[in-house]
């Protein structure tokens, strides 16, 4: 995070007000970042689907997808031979197929563990709460899949996207990432509105990919970054000028929304 941004946090909670992260990462992921910025508060990860404080590491709510979701979104994995991984206690599963991914994969979680037979065994999840699975192809195939999972969409919720991972001839695979249906980085925002006592209008946001859409539908006033795609600018009540190449989000949020 560049310097303008952590600044402008640092003079945000010395004013009072309450500074906290809402984000795809695991905990683990987040944790440092949380307490660079001297957040002493919950963060949500996972895109909502796990909210623990910063300094503790405290769980305070966690929503995981059933097992009925997780067998049904392997067996479509398997189906379409997407490669496959899930995201629980703070580890990434994954299978052989998915070495080739781990550099890119790695953003969520940094702590590894291979599972033979993720997608036709129920013991590497037994017991757990998984938050989020994903699978990674070509595009075609992981549009198929997408499309087998609509008649689960009672179970679970799908966003698809190009990865940043490469295949060894250089294309890009597309990602199928699925949560438990209901929990988005909005009810996330809406978990910590709760826990301040604050209503949502009075909640500012800023994000700048496809998950943030629906806090930033949610918050009362909300940022997209200018290199966010078009559907997040669009859910936006605000464009900004800063782009994750300069920096500066945080400080020009809070200059617009008057608080510094």
């Amino acid at each position: 995070m560049r310097r303008a941004d952590r600044e402008a946090v640092s003079a945000l909670l010395g004013r009072g007000v309450h500074v906290t992260l809402c984000t795809g990462r695991m905990f683990s992921g987040t944790q440092p970042l949380a307490l660079e910025l001297g957040l002493d508060a919950p963060v949500a990860c996972v895109d909502g689907s796990h909210v623990a404080h910063a300094r503790t590491g405290a769980r305070l709510a966690c929503a995981g997808l059933a097992h009925e979701a997780i067998r049904a979104f392997c067996e479509v994995l398997e189906r379409h031979e997407a490669a496959p991984f899930a995201l629980s206690d703070e580890l990434l599963f994954h299978d052989d197929a998915g070495h080739a991914h781990l550099d890119y994969m790695r953003l969520w979680s940094r702590q590894t563990h291979v599972v033979g037979d993720l997608l036709v065994s129920d013991v590497w999840h037994r017991g757990r709460t998984v938050p989020a699975m994903l699978g990674l192809a070509t595009e075609d195939r992981i549009r198929a899949a997408e499309e087998a999972l609509l008649e689960k969409s009672e179970l679970l919720q799908t966003i698809v996207f190009e990865s940043q991972s490469e295949f060894e001839d250089g294309t890009r695979p597309w990602a199928l990432l699925v949560r438990a249906a209901g929990i988005d980085k909005g009810t996330g925002l809406e978990w910590l509105a709760a826990h301040y006592g604050v209503s949502l209008d009075e909640v500012i946001a800023v994000g700048d990919w496809l998950n943030d859409v629906p806090m930033l539908e949610r918050a009362g006033l909300s940022f997209a970054m200018a290199q966010a795609p078009r559907e997040v600018q669009s859910a936006a009540k605000v464009v900004l000028d800063s782009d994750h190449e300069t920096g500066g989000a945080i400080a020009e949020v809070a200059r617009r929304a008057g608080l510094l």
